[in-house]
């Protein structure tokens, strides 16, 4: 197990944002009481133009076609990982399985349950993520829930054995991280330094997020053995950033920089870019506070029309699966910044979105999470969505 030890450090925050205005078409409408959604200071732009970076922004509005169903009939799906050379893998929360989808045909391979899962509330089996040397290795990470805490865990996929006994025994590399019925955070994902990054729930305990000895309410940043990562902000430390409520995305953009999205409780959900060692101000701060002790979302939402949870770039754009909001949003990027206001896709249309996933260029995989004891199953309700967007 690593242990995380306490380090005294200052912190300050660079961003200080400003609401937007109106959005009509599904976008957001203003900040602040009655609002639905802002973003930082930035002018909607009609057609893609240089950015500061020395690339593109893209358009102000997007677009988002639906291809097809690529698979139906899952049992509370979270994590996804596509496989080189095709094939997506898909873990069940409670059943505590990973399956492999056909892309192509729909249809499912049993690799086998995880043993140890202990599936309760929020918790269970969470985010899965390949090896960055998996073409040689062939080993399969996931966080999960036991009995006692939260913990990642890699495993040996043999696609050559029978169906059910794929999987070989888990090799615990990360544990101790606190777990509970609610906020046990879960994805997992490899950056481009091959580090492996995990966000953490605080568990319904706010004063975890702010604890930098505690793992909950957190980003860790490690190696994938589970030892801190070198360079990490406070020594010894697996911590990368901290003040967090409940983080169930990740992604990078095409400069390398780390984005996560974050639960509120009654106010604001959250989009924000991550800076190795600062505090994103939970409990004290809520969504955008102005506070320059605190790292400012670069977006903000009502919860109503967020929950959001994972989270894909592609087109320049933050695309995020939104729960209690049913629907996809599209964030358009100018560098650290929303270069216009969120978009909002397939509202209602397919229930609670949980993760969404780069499948190359401009197609995504996203998954819906109407199984998972929120949402109002019916037969076919959770599936595997293959899109387009612009």
């Amino acid at each position: 197990m690593v242990q995380v030890r306490a380090v005294t450090v200052v912190l300050a925050a660079t961003a200080l944002l400003v609401t937007a205005g109106c959005s009509s078409g599904g976008g957001p409408g203003p900040a602040g009481p009655g609002g639905s959604a802002s973003v930082g200071s930035s002018t909607p732009r009609a057609s893609a133009t240089p950015s500061a970076t020395g690339g593109r922004t893209p358009p102000a509005k997007g677009s988002v076609k639906v291809l097809r169903t690529v698979t139906e009939n899952l049992d509370t799906p979270w994590g996804l990982a596509p496989l080189p050379g095709g094939g997506l893998l898909v873990s069940s929360r409670d059943k505590g399985t990973i399956t492999r989808i056909d892309e192509k045909t729909g249809a499912k391979t049993l690799l086998g349950e995880v043993p140890g899962v202990a599936p309760a509330g929020e918790g269970g089996l969470l985010g899965i993520a390949l090896s960055p040397d998996y073409a040689s290795d062939h080993m399969v990470y996931a966080y999960l829930t036991t009995a006692s805490d939260n913990r990642i865990v890699r495993m040996l996929y043999d696609g050559r054995r029978p169906p059910g006994d794929q999987l070989g025994a888990p090799d615990t590399i990360f544990k101790g991280i606190p777990k509970g019925m609610i906020h046990n955070g879960g994805r997992i994902a490899f950056g481009p330094d091959r580090m492996l990054y995990a966000g953490t729930g605080e568990t319904g305990d706010r004063g975890l997020a702010q604890d930098k000895k505690s793992l909950g309410g957190k980003i860790l940043r490690m190696t994938p053995e589970g030892e801190p990562a070198p360079g990490n902000p406070f020594p010894g430390s697996v911590v990368y950033s901290y003040g967090h409520r409940n983080v169930q995305g990740l992604a990078w953009d095409d400069k390398q920089r780390l984005w996560a999205s974050e639960f509120g409780q009654d106010t604001w959900d959250e989009l924000n870019q991550i800076k190795p060692g600062d505090d994103y101000g939970w409990p004290v701060v809520e969504g955008i506070g102005h506070n320059p002790k605190y790292h400012d979302p670069i977006v903000q939402w009502h919860t109503d029309e967020a929950s959001p949870s994972g989270i894909a770039y592609a087109g320049g754009s933050v695309w995020m699966a939104a729960l209690r909001g049913q629907r996809l949003w599209r964030i358009p990027l100018n560098g650290t910044k929303a270069s216009a206001p969120p978009e909002a896709f397939l509202k209602d249309r397919y229930g609670r979105l949980r993760t969404v996933v780069s499948a190359g260029g401009d197609r995504l995989w996203l998954t819906t999470s109407e199984t998972d004891g929120r949402g109002t199953p019916v037969k076919g309700d959770d599936r595997i969505l293959e899109l387009e967007v612009s």
